[in-house]
């Protein structure tokens, strides 16, 4: 276990480099299964959820050599069908697992994923859409996937899942024919996932759309490829930066998917300039809420992109306290991600929360240091940004939970000017 202790008031200012996007590593590396040739993946964002991913591939008798941000695999000797339980308690992405075990080597046992607790994260996607290539389910208290056949289908997902979307395709892949899914998922890990597959020698079109087309091949090979930048990490830094008055420069930054988040963003008052990978943001910014046409409070929600990530909505919410006004925030995705709002009323929030969706905020507020335990990995990280600009000292214990999503993110803050410190 671990905490971190924050004096809060210093400016966040300096160069920001934007690690590896978590929520892309995690299928990548799934996917080298699917080959017995070498993948290497590049710009690894080195977090607590990775090294669990590469742990669980190891187990499984995968060869994993990590450099740096760099991680070669090779599945040329799986020797296991079941994967090790311990190790699928930490995380949810041990799901994505069921795709391609499955469709290589005919079964996988998976137990009960882990993962953040935000509310109910159903499973029947994934089970209804592997169904429909040809890999049954057997039992309930733990996942055991079944290849009967593997056979390209027309598929309508009932939800655009992200992960649900990433197994199915990692399956189809390898089936026999030609794969139509609709209403999938289409965020930038979803695509930096097709695209990893395409380099191996797959033929997905429709990348970045709701409906994806997949020939299936009989095999694939091994390729090179770059993890890109992670949006949510951008967008935290940005936010620490803003809410304690720093300028900060971004390196390595999304613009597409900035351009996603402009909208809501400006509604708190937020401005940045950014070229083609680097993004700036002023310092001193006068934060004030942008009222709807008509002096209307305004309301940000989050969706399936691209509309607002539901990662970022803890991290809007505590800007939202540091800016003149009031917004309506309306988690849709999640029935549990705003639990932590008590934890920002306890620090001197201006907070009404209407239902487990809904949270009215009025700003700006003078936050002032507690100590509070880390729920999640984005609500932690939405603490620890408050406890930045909080007076005083304020306590984060469980910080391991925020190091599950974020990279050595106490030293990053240090280099940046945070007065941070992590005590094991």
């Amino acid at each position: 276990m671990a905490r971190f202790v924050i004096n809060g008031g210093k400016a966040i200012s300096g160069m920001h480099r934007t690690p590896g996007n978590k929520n892309a590593a995690l299928p990548m590396l799934a996917a080298a299964l699917l080959t017995d040739e070498p993948v290497c993946l590049r710009n690894v964002p080195l977090i607590d959820d990775v090294r669990t991913m590469l742990e669980i591939l190891s187990d499984l008798g995968v060869d994993v050599e990590l450099r740096g941000h760099t991680v070669t695999l090779q599945a040329r000797s799986v020797r296991k069908r079941r994967l090790n339980a311990e190790l699928c308690s930490k995380v949810r992405s041990s799901i994505l697992f069921a795709g391609p075990m499955a469709a290589r080597y005919g079964r996988v046992t998976i137990s009960p994923p882990g993962g953040d607790i935000i509310g109910r994260r159903r499973i029947d996607t994934h089970i209804e859409g592997l169904w429909a290539l040809g890999i049954d389910l057997e039992g309930d208290k733990e996942y055991r996937f079944v290849r009967r056949s593997l056979e390209g289908a027309s598929i309508l997902l009932d939800e655009a899942s992200v992960t649900a979307t990433e197994n199915i395709v990692m399956a189809a892949v390898l089936a026999k024919g030609e794969s139509t899914i609709f209403n999938v998922a289409c965020e930038p890990h979803v695509q930096a996932l097709c695209q990893m597959l395409n380099a191996m020698g797959a033929h997905i079109e429709g990348i970045g759309t709701n409906r994806l087309r997949i020939k299936g091949v009989d095999s694939l090979g091994g390729a090179t490829v770059r993890v890109p930048p992670d949006y949510i990490d951008t967008a935290s830094f940005m936010a620490a930066a803003v809410v304690t008055g720093g300028a900060l420069e971004i390196t390595d930054a999304d613009g597409d998917a900035l351009d996603v988040m402009a909208r809501p963003f400006t509604k708190l008052g937020i401005t940045w300039k950014h070229g083609d990978d680097t993004l700036v943001v002023p310092a001193r910014q006068s934060l004030q809420i942008q009222d709807d046409f008509g002096a209307a409070i305004p309301a940000i929600s989050d969706g399936v992109w691209p509309n607002f990530p539901s990662d970022l909505m803890s991290i809007a919410i505590v800007v939202a306290t540091q800016v003149s006004g009031t917004v309506l925030f309306f988690e849709k995705m999640f029935e549990s991600r705003m639990v932590f709002v008590d934890r920002l009323i306890g620090m001197g929030a201006r907070i009404v929360q209407c239902d487990p969706h809904r949270v009215i905020v009025s700003g700006p507020a003078r936050l002032h240091g507690t100590r509070q335990s880390s729920p999640d990995i984005r609500a932690g990280m939405a603490l620890l940004v408050a406890a930045l600009c909080a007076k005083g000292e304020s306590v984060i214990e469980n910080a391991q939970c925020i190091d599950r999503g974020y990279e050595a993110v106490d030293a990053r803050l240090r280099e940046l000017g945070a007065d941070i410190m992590r005590v094991e």
